[in-house]
C-alpha cells in the first residue's frame, strides 16, 4: 500500500497510488523484465524480500542483496504484503486478503507451507516478529479502531497491548526485546511511540507537528536495544528517512532527495538499510549506508517495488 496517511487512516488492503514525488537520478543494477525471475534462486544467501505489482497484483518477492536474480514467493491473485522475517530468517509473516479479508499468515522463506495465523472479520496487518521468535505483534481494527496486539507464532493467545481512541499501528520490536516501537495518532498527528512489551509505559519519541511513521529497528545489535529508523516530512514536506536512539535522541536525517522515501529496513549489522523511494518517478528500492552515503538503486521496473525487508 502506498499513501502518506496510510498509517493514520487504517484501510483494508487497497492498492493505493503513490503520493507526490520527484524524478531523480538512479543507478539501476536490478531487475527490469520478466526474465529476472530465477527458478533456481538460492534461498540460503543474503536476500531482501519486498512487495511488487510486476505480475499484475501485489505479491511478495525475494532478490539478492545486490538486486540481482529473484523469485515471486506468493503467486496468489490476492494482495500480499506487510513482510516480517522470523529472527532466524527461516520464515516470513505477512498480511493477505486471500480468504476474503486481510489476515496474517506465515510461510517458509521459499514460499512453502503457508499457514493462516489470524481468523477474524477485522483487518489484521503489520506483523512484527519478536527477537526471540516467541511472539508476533500486529495491528488490528477488531476493537473499532487500529490497536496493537501480540500473539504466539502459531496465532494462539492474542493479547491486546494498546487501548486508545487514536490509531496505533506498525509495531516494531527493539533488538533486545525490551520494547515495541509503533506509530500512533493519539497525540493528534502521526508520531513514533515506544512501549514495554506488555503495552505499559507508552512514550512519545518524536512529539513533533510533522508526520512521522513507519518505524523500523536493527535486527541484531549485539544485545543492545539498537537504533530506530522512521519516515518524516519535517524537512520541507516530502518524506525522508531519519534515525534516532531508542529514547528519541540523536535525530539524524539519512535521505535528502526531493522524492519521497519510505519503508526502511536494516541490514542485520546495522551498517546499511534498504528503503523504497519515488525519486525515479515510480516506487523503486534502494540501499544506503546508515550515515546517508553511497545510495544504490536495486530495482528498476515499471511496476512499483515497495516495502523491502532485509533477511536477518
Amino acid at each position: 500500500m502506498r499513501s502518506r496517511p496510510r498509517s493514520i487512516v487504517y484501510l483494508p488492503f487497497l492498492l493505493l497510488g503513490p503520493v507526490l514525488g520527484a524524478c531523480g537520478e538512479g543507478n539501476p543494477t536490478g531487475p527490469n523484465d520478466e526474465d529476472w525471475e530465477d527458478p533456481d534462486f538460492d534461498f540460503s544467501t543474503g536476500v531482501i524480500a519486498f512487495e511488487s505489482q510486476r505480475d499484475g497484483n501485489r505479491e511478495i518477492y525475494l532478490m539478492n542483496e545486490d538486486g540481482s536474480d529473484g523469485i515471486n514467493l506468493t503467486n496468489n491473485p490476492a494482495a500480499d504484503g506487510d513482510i516480517s522475517w522470523s529472527p532466524d530468517g527461516s520464515r516470513i509473516a505477512f498480511a493477505s486478503n486471500r480468504d476474503g479479508n486481510t489476515e496474517i499468515y506465515v510461510m517458509d522463506a521459499d514460499g512453502g507451507n503457508v499457514t493462516r495465523l489470524t481468523d477474524d472479520p477485522s483487518i489484521d496487518r503489520f506483523p512484527s516478529w519478536s527477537p526471540d521468535g516467541s511472539r508476533i505483534a500486529f495491528a488490528t481494527d477488531r476493537d473499532g479502531n487500529s490497536e496493537i496486539y501480540v500473539m504466539d507464532p502459531d496465532g494462539a493467545n492474542p493479547v491486546r497491548l494498546t487501548d486508545d481512541p487514536g490509531e496505533d499501528s506498525e509495531p516494531a520490536w527493539l533488538a533486545d526485546g525490551s520494547g515495541i516501537v509503533f506509530f500512533s495518532s493519539r497525540s493528534g498527528n502521526g508520531d513514533i511511540w515506544i512501549m514495554s512489551p506488555d503495552g505499559s509505559n507508552p512514550v512519545n519519541l518524536t512529539d513533533d507537528p510533522s508526520f512521522d511513521a513507519a518505524p523500523a529497528t536493527v535486527a541484531r545489535s549485539q544485545g543492545s536495544a539498537g537504533t530506530i529508523s522512521f519516515v518524516s516530512d519535517r524537512a520541507g514536506g516530502n518524506l525522508d528517512i531519519y534515525t534516532m536512539d531508542v529514547d528519541g535522541s540523536n535525530l539524524y536525517r539519512v535521505t535528502t532527495d526531493g522524492g519521497d522515501d519510505f519503508d526502511s529496513s536494516w541490514m542485520a549489522d546495522g551498517e546499511r538499510m534498504v528503503f523504497d523511494s519515488f525519486r525515479t518517478g515510480n516506487w523503486d528500492i534502494f540501499v544506503i549506508e546508515a550515515a546517508g552515503t553511497n545510495t544504490i538503486r536495486l530495482t528498476n521496473h515499471v511496476a512499483d517495488d515497495e516495502s523491502p525487508a532485509w533477511r536477518p
